[in-house]
């Protein structure tokens, strides 16, 4: 967990990183208007890309393989960014940086799924978001800290070493024991798990008897998406990631400029928006130790519920100070659903054959929205206000709430084995 969400912090601290950069960009002249909306449409259209791409490449030569590949071109072409003689260049590595950034964030969480016991799998995967999401409040701490004294090009090179020591470092993760058994390497996924019973059992303390499954054989065919098993699955997945891509790049990313457009000055909207940031870790804490009591499913229709009531009230609210505990009080419910669905649930639903390549396609319609979201934001802004573009995020919470009651599966403390046919899955927790 620690090594691969050092990994997805530095993944997160990019992503957020960009709104300080652009504003420092834009005060020295180095860049226009335009062409920061060109860095920020980049930056998505390469996470699309690399979520497509990893999905594919991770179930065809593993997992170990494709984590390794996205950080080191994430964290090459970060420091190579530090150093852009023109916005043009950085605008194109920028690109290549997304496409690193939208594969880490894919197979970073898939790749913990298939190792965690089904007891614990919520706790540590939604531990592992908090690592991504932490990288919000950093990014502005950081760059509040770093830009007035070293100038923006420093941020790439903390956020590209970064990387690239994690990369070092990562080098001695095993691959996944469930991705090799699934391509017939039985020889080394059985020396993967010796080496984790010896680890566990110090002492020589004998282990329990591992638990009986039925070994299952899955197609490994992009058509087996479209099955009767996966199908639903496959439309929770890409509902569930549009919407909440649509809140964090539709509301929480725009919190500073709808604060500024309210008449706050700059310095307030920032800091109102940096007080309300750390409701992303609390909320991605939350949703880490709701996830295996209450169960995946009440936790997301929960979350949901209470943002639609949250947000049915912000746009009345006009004491700043009551403003930003309710702006707080917004952001923690999202990153709820953040931890739940990014880290913990999307990854549980599909088998291990084509985990990387279904989730990777629902990330790809989640990364997808966010190139639309900006346009669609701007429109209900100028013509309704804060509360024309809350109205858009709580029609598509309600539709996200019927779709995981209507198609979704609950995986709460059950074996990913268990979940790979409706016909083989347990209603019951697993025992071992």
């Amino acid at each position: 967990m620690w090594l691969i969400g050092a990994g997805m912090f530095f993944d997160g601290f990019d992503i957020y990183v960009l709104a300080t950069v652009l504003g420092a960009t834009l005060k020295s002249g180095f860049s226009t208007m335009g062409q920061n909306a060109q860095f920020v449409s980049a930056t998505f259209l390469g996470m699309m890309l690399g979520s497509f791409l990893t999905g594919f490449l991770g179930d065809k030569y593993g997992r170990r393989f494709t984590y390794q590949a996205n950080l080191a071109i994430f964290g090459l072409a970060s420091v190579a960014a530090a150093f852009a003689p023109s916005m043009g260049v950085l605008i194109l590595l920028r690109f290549i940086i997304g496409v690193g950034l939208g594969a880490e964030n894919v197979v970073g969480y898939s790749t913990l799924t298939e190792f965690i016991p089904p007891q614990a799998r919520g706790k540590w995967l939604g531990g592992m978001s908090v690592f991504v999401v932490s990288g919000l409040p950093a990014a502005g701490l950081v760059g509040t800290l770093i830009i007035p004294r070293f100038g923006w090009r420093a941020m790439f090179i903390i956020g590209g070493l970064g990387a690239l020591v994690v990369w070092y470092l990562r080098k001695a993760l095993p691959e996944s024991p469930r991705w090799l058994e699934s391509v017939g390497r039985n020889e080394e996924a059985n020396a993967i798990l010796q080496a984790i019973e010896r680890e566990s059992a110090p002492g020589g303390v004998p282990l329990p008897a591992p638990t009986s499954a039925a070994s299952l054989v899955h197609s490994r065919s992009l058509s087996s998406l479209l099955n009767s098993v996966l199908f639903p699955r496959m439309i929770v997945g890409c509902v569930t990631l549009i919407v909440i891509n649509t809140l964090i790049y539709g509301f929480v990313t725009w919190l500073p400029t709808f604060f500024v457009q309210e008449g706050l000055s700059i310095a307030n909207s920032f800091r109102y928006a940096l007080v309300m940031s750390f409701g992303a870790p609390i909320g991605s804490l939350i949703g880490a130790f709701t996830a295996d009591s209450w169960g995946r499913k009440p936790t997301i229709i929960g979350a949901s519920l209470f943002t639609i009531l949250v947000g049915s009230v912000y746009p009345f609210i006009k004491n700043p100070a009551v403003l930003m505990i309710t702006g707080f009080l917004l952001t923690v419910p999202i990153y709820v659903l953040v931890a739940l669905l990014f880290a913990i649930y999307i990854p549980e639903l599909f088998p291990t054959e084509v985990r990387l390549r279904a989730s990777g396609i629902c990330n790809t319609f989640g990364r997808g929205a966010t190139i639309v979201t900006p346009f669609v934001v701007v429109a209900l802004f100028k013509s309704y206000g804060v509360g024309g573009v809350l109205s858009l995020m709580i029609g598509l919470l309600i539709i996200q709430i019927c779709v995981v009651l209507v198609f979704g599966i609950e995986p709460k403390k059950r074996r990913l084995e268990e979940l790979e046919s409706e016909e083989g899955a347990s209603p019951y927790p697993a025992k071992v």
